[in-house]
């Protein structure tokens, strides 16, 4: 076994370590958020943690990236952990500020930075509402467009090449241009997986951006809960009010990037088709914030899930509607009835159990069954 033999092989150990590191903690938050009587959030959190002790098994045994991409990864961890702990000691030396009397005369004048003004605002308000206004909402609802950005990563747009394909072709200009100082840190170019225009680049590094997605959100988030909510970088950028449903569990976003993650890792091990991903991604991202939308601006017939929670037949339709529309350009007319009867079912009657990890896993693989099942054309 030659050195870079080794160098590879410790890199995906480190990167299946934090995935079994992450089981651990959603593990413990998920146990602490039921213990304080929010199942919903405790719930979904723990199977985040199973969620993520699969993946720590697939890398182990089929790994998500060859190197040195594996590398990059824990290099990109190891970022997200020094920005989120810096930005934490940041919060940490302005609170001592703010708690300091002297210090609070002698800037109660004039216009404070806004690192104060944020940790104000976490500090002396509640961060955590039951309802939330409709403009935070839309806000929250926005991040569902990113399902846009995976789409573009692997289809790319219009004359646009796949943006996974571009980031691909140009690391490999890049490699070949820094050519000594490369092959220093991560070995002979000749090691290097992929080359022009590949389009396993394409499938590896779109899981690339999903995992590191979650490893910068999910950081910031277990900060939130161990810690407080104003210590969270990710709280501080995007300005979001939290739930009560993340009081000891984690967020949205969490959720459904790892449901995103769970059925591309499906779609690797090719039990999934590729169609079949991006139609549950679409409906998971779009018809859940259609639904959320449409129902608080103009729901007047309002319902009762199983979760006890408040929604509205107008969202259900909206929702509902867009699912089979999303799926009808996809996978075709029939199995755009499946993804849509499987969004519905997946908002309506789960009661411990976030839809955001239900939808983007449950919709692809109900529409690969029935795919298998019929054996009808997919799309068009």
């Amino acid at each position: 076994m030659d050195y870079w033999t080794v160098v590879d092989n410790v890199y995906n150990v480190t990167l299946s370590l934090s995935f079994f590191t992450l089981t651990l903690l959603m593990f413990y938050i998920g146990r602490k958020g039921i213990k304080a009587n929010n199942k919903y959030g405790g719930t979904t959190t723990i199977v985040c943690g199973f969620c993520f002790l699969i993946f720590g098994y697939y890398n182990s045994i089929m790994r998500f990236f060859p190197y040195p991409y594996n590398g990059f990864m824990v290099w990109w961890i190891g970022i997200m952990l020094v920005v989120s702990f810096t930005f934490f000691a940041l919060v940490k030396r302005e609170v001592s500020r703010i708690e300091s009397e002297i210090e609070e005369r002698v800037l109660k004048s004039g216009k404070k930075p806004v690192l104060r003004r944020y940790i104000e605002r976490m500090t002396k308000e509640n961060p955590y509402q039951t309802d939330i206004t409709f403009k935070m909402e839309l806000v929250r609802k926005s991040f569902h467009l990113t399902g846009f950005l995976l789409v573009i990563a692997y289809f790319g747009f219009l004359t646009l090449y796949p943006v996974t394909r571009i980031i691909s072709d140009s690391v490999i200009v890049l490699i070949n241009d820094i050519q000594p100082a490369y092959e220093l840190i991560w070995g002979p170019i000749s090691l290097f997986p992929y080359t022009h225009g590949q389009f396993q680049a394409v499938i590896d590094l779109t899981m690339m951006a999903l995992i590191g997605a979650l490893m910068f959100a999910i950081i910031s988030d277990i900060i939130r809960i161990i810690w407080s909510p104003e210590y969270s970088i990710f709280n501080f950028l995007t300005k979001s009010m939290l739930r009560n449903k993340e009081i000891n569990a984690t967020g949205p976003q969490i959720y459904i990037i790892t449901g995103f993650i769970f059925s591309y890792m499906l779609y690797m091990v090719g039990f999934l088709n590729h169609r079949a991903f991006f139609a549950g991604v679409l409906i998971a991202c779009l018809s859940d914030a259609a639904a959320a939308l449409i129902g608080r601006r103009y729901g007047k017939h309002k319902v009762k899930v199983r979760s006890r929670d408040t929604k509205s037949v107008e969202g259900f339709l909206a929702g509902t509607i867009l699912a089979y529309i999303i799926g009808l350009i996809l996978v075709g007319p029939i199995y755009a009835i499946i993804g849509a009867v499987i969004f519905f079912l997946t908002d309506y009657f789960p009661v411990y159990t976030a839809d955001n990890i239900l939808n983007p896993i449950f919709i692809p693989i109900g529409i690969q069954i029935f795919i298998l099942l019929l054996k009808l054309p997919v799309g068009w």
